[in-house]
């Protein structure tokens, strides 16, 4: 049984949300970054940004202290209003490929330590408590955990009705997106989605896990410092947006590493042999099209590496992905790569950013070799949740990529 719960979200007024709302911070480049914040005042960079009209570098504590303070002045200039009631927010992004649809709610912390949330991600202790850190002082988090359940044709019910209204916001992004956002404050309706989520046996992190945990790291010490504590104060709860399975679109991650480890292209081909079949595809792009089979691309041409099924053993969940397949045969024995979270030799790529990635970045000189993947499953994804197991970085790119700025959630 997972428990959602609405919530009186601070957000954009009407009329500045297309202004307010942008992508995050990391998704921009300084020149994009830099026009933004000089000729758009309204912008939630302003906030996260603090340090900017200032001319400064403001880091640490100093800097969740100053994000606090133009949150706080956005609301005093009503930029930034409150609803009146407890509500969920049905929101809606789409452009000519996809369309994602789900509901922006409260998720119990208690659900995530008890494992009806799951993850399939590992998370870093000082990102965590970075984090953590992050919310306590500024009050506020402005991007949802992205969460997802089996797809509800009762749910689908509820939400196809409410979009017959007229959306609170609707508006365009300058990456050709169209958002729209419903407010859902009818106890009717919420009173269907709760029961909708209390038969629900799992929710999935698709994307923000250190998010999540860092939100139950602040429950559990906020906790300990209030001897009133009831179990429902705001810290108990994240925000997250919930959609079905159907509404996940998953890319894969292409690998590159730097150099071959001392050996020659020929005889990395030579150690590649014992567990792959190999076929040169010369200048003719290769993309693979079935699961443990992967492209390469080295010295100008493109390879075929199809796993050979006697050379390697499947054991578990974690076994059958393909990243973790080219860890253990690759990586790992031939090239010396032995931790995937910190090594400088290793780089990665989406596939919805530069289809050419896998040739380009290997032209130009920044990797000596590159590799090919599939994308995962969700169903794939599921399994390693439910095993309790850990994929590899870097595995998936799942979207939608939320916004920041549209609803915010205070502790």
């Amino acid at each position: 049984m997972a428990i959602v719960k609405p919530f009186k979200a601070i957000r954009p007024s009407r009329d500045k949300v297309a202004l307010v709302s942008s992508k995050s911070y990391e998704a921009y480049s300084p020149a994009e970054l830099g026009a933004k914040l000089d000729f758009n005042p309204f912008t939630f960079l302003h906030i996260i940004n603090p340090g900017y009209k200032y001319h400064q570098e403001i880091t640490g504590e100093q800097r969740f202290e100053m994000v606090h303070n133009r949150y706080e002045e956005f609301k005093e200039n009503d930029i930034f209003i409150q609803d009146s009631l407890p509500s969920f927010y049905l929101y809606e992004s789409s452009d000519v490929n996809n369309t994602f649809c789900g509901i922006i709610a409260a998720t119990s912390v208690d659900d995530y330590n008890k494992g009806i949330i799951k993850k399939h991600e590992g998370t870093m202790q000082h990102r965590e408590e970075l984090f953590e850190n992050y919310l306590k002082v500024t009050g506020f988090n402005a991007e949802p955990v992205l969460l997802t359940h089996k797809d509800n044709s009762d749910l689908d019910a509820i939400i196809a009705k409410k979009k017959l209204d007229r959306p609170e916001y609707e508006f365009s992004t300058t990456d050709k997106k169209l958002h729209k956002l419903w407010v859902i404050f009818e106890e009717s309706i919420i009173a269907s989605i709760i029961d909708v989520f209390k038969d629900t046996s799992s929710l999935y992190i698709a994307d923000g896990h250190h998010r999540s945990a860092s939100s139950a790291l602040l429950a559990k010490h906020l906790t300990d410092d209030n001897e009133h504590n009831t179990g429902d104060e705001p810290y108990h709860f994240f925000m997250s947006y919930l959609i079905p399975e159907s509404h996940l679109k998953i890319s894969e991650f292409n690998r590159f590493v730097k150099d071959l480890n001392g050996y020659s292209a020929d005889e990395f081909l030579v150690q590649l042999d014992a567990h792959f079949r190999i076929e040169n595809r010369g200048q003719q792009m290769y993309k693979p099209s079935k699961k443990h089979h992967f492209s390469m691309y080295l010295n100008g041409e493109f390879y075929s590496l199809y796993l050979r099924k006697g050379s390697y053993h499947f054991t578990d969940a974690l076994s059958t992905l393909d990243a973790e397949i080219l860890f253990q045969t690759i990586l790992k024995p031939i090239l010396g790569i032995h931790d995937l979270n910190n090594n400088n030799r290793l780089g990665y790529t989406n596939n919805t950013l530069d289809s050419l990635s896998l040739k380009t970045n290997v032209d130009n000189g920044t990797f000596k070799v590159g590799f090919g993947l599939i994308p995962i499953t969700v169903q794939e994804m599921k399994e390693i949740a439910d095993a309790e197991l850990k994929m590899p970085p870097k595995t998936s790119y799942i979207e939608p990529k939320l916004r920041s700025g549209l609803t915010m959630y205070e502790f």
